[in-house]
């Protein structure tokens, strides 16, 4: 039955793409998905499934009742874009200005789609219930996964599944971590007011942009002097802004960054290092500070059981060669949330192809895969929710 299913999504693939270029050619931003819910209701719709809209606000949960009683298995994608201009140079490139699929929600959700054609014609033999949870607002705190969760998307689910295709991994593999595969996505922002000045008298003055300066390299020597060598975490600043004028000194200056880490213990001792440092400055230079430190997701943790299995559905789609354990990434995820209420996994599935100038990373504006990604995620999936529930434990 499982073969059918592979050679039902083979013919369906031709379809899946379609899909996929469609969605990539009409991007919305997180938090302003409203066409992109439509499309994937009406498609579920029409495929017999019993659909369910305005999940936690724009999420979609279908639901295949099998024919047999059993078990319920959650398998999720997820369907916002990003704000970025799109300069591939491709027929289905975005139609939309500065809005564009570079991260592979479109593909994830034309993956599930099809797995759910799929597994609804085989309902009969299925052994309990798919949920199938098309997720809006991955990229953008506080996502979509909180709000799904509390609006009921995993009652009565006993594990779920998901994964992203990644452009670095090379299309026909597939990478498993049975741990933490994706870190805690923090942010923060640091404003200094000292006081401002003409830049030849900088006596008179309380530079902010020396006081910044000096933050931003000691906040660097966090990780290497206050943390554990064997523990993970990144400290990144990404925006520094003070001034407009070469001669003169300004009040303030703002810094924002991000902050990854797989632990509670080693996140608490960046958040209040990075503030001890900055208090202790200002008060030494006689300047003031305002200091926001965002918790973004938690860490992916995946269970270790649960990754096993699906590295086995995976070993018989690609082989066992091709399917490997593959190191934490300093990325976040709000599937993260899904797996603190349920069993599950979260993988990734190679997308990545010279051949077809699928090498850029995510969010970068020529991003791209190679679309037999899809086939291979929905082959995984499918593989996964119906052994799940048909095979015995």
């Amino acid at each position: 039955m499982l073969q059918e299913i592979y050679q039902q999504l083979e013919r369906d693939f031709e379809e899946t793409i379609r899909v996929r270029r469609y969605l990539h050619q009409h991007p919305e931003l997180s938090f302003e998905e409203e066409e992109t819910p439509k499309f994937i209701a009406r498609r579920l719709t029409e495929m017999g499934i019993e659909v369910k809209t305005g999940v936690g606000g724009r999420g979609v949960v279908g639901i295949i009742r099998g024919g047999r009683p059993g078990k319920t298995v959650a398998l999720r994608a997820d369907f916002d874009a990003l704000p970025i201009q799109d300069l591939k140079e491709v027929a289905y490139r975005s139609t939309v200005p500065g809005k564009m699929h570079a991260c592979g929600h479109d593909a994830h959700t034309a993956a599930l789609l099809s797995v759910a054609k799929a597994l609804q014609e085989k309902r009969e033999w299925l052994s309990g219930n798919v949920v199938l949870i098309h997720q809006f607002a991955e990229e953008l705190v506080p996502g979509g996964a909180k709000e799904m969760i509390k609006d009921g998307c995993l009652e009565g689910v006993d594990a779920i599944f998901g994964t992203h295709l990644w452009s670095t991994i090379p299309v026909g593999q597939a990478a498993f971590q049975p741990q933490a595969i994706m870190a805690a996505a923090d942010h923060f922002e640091v404003e200094i007011t000292g006081k401002g000045g003409h830049g030849g008298l900088p006596h008179e003055t309380v530079d902010p942009i020396m006081l910044g300066t000096n933050w931003v390299q000691l906040v660097q020597q966090i990780v290497s002097r206050n943390v554990s060598p064997l523990d993970s975490a990144v400290i990144t600043v990404g925006a520094f802004h003070g001034g407009d004028a070469f001669n003169i000194i300004p009040e303030k200056v703002a810094i924002k960054g991000t902050v990854r880490t797989f632990r509670t213990e080693v996140q608490q001792v960046i958040e209040r290092k990075m503030e001890s440092i900055v208090r202790s400055l200002c008060e030494a230079a006689g300047a003031s500070y305002n200091y926001q430190y965002i918790k973004g997701y938690p860490p992916v943790i995946n269970h270790a059981r649960e990754t096993s299995f699906v590295r086995s559905c995976a070993e018989e789609v690609l082989g066992s060669d091709n399917c490997y354990v593959t190191e934490p990434l300093m990325v976040g995820e709000d599937f993260s949330y899904y797996l603190q209420h349920v069993p599950g996994t979260f993988f990734l599935t190679g997308a990545g192809n010279a051949e077809k100038n699928a090498v850029y990373p995510h969010h970068h504006p020529r991003f791209d895969i190679d679309e037999e990604a899809m086939l291979h995620a929905g082959k995984i999936l499918a593989s996964a929710a119906w052994r799940f529930l048909n095979e015995k434990d």
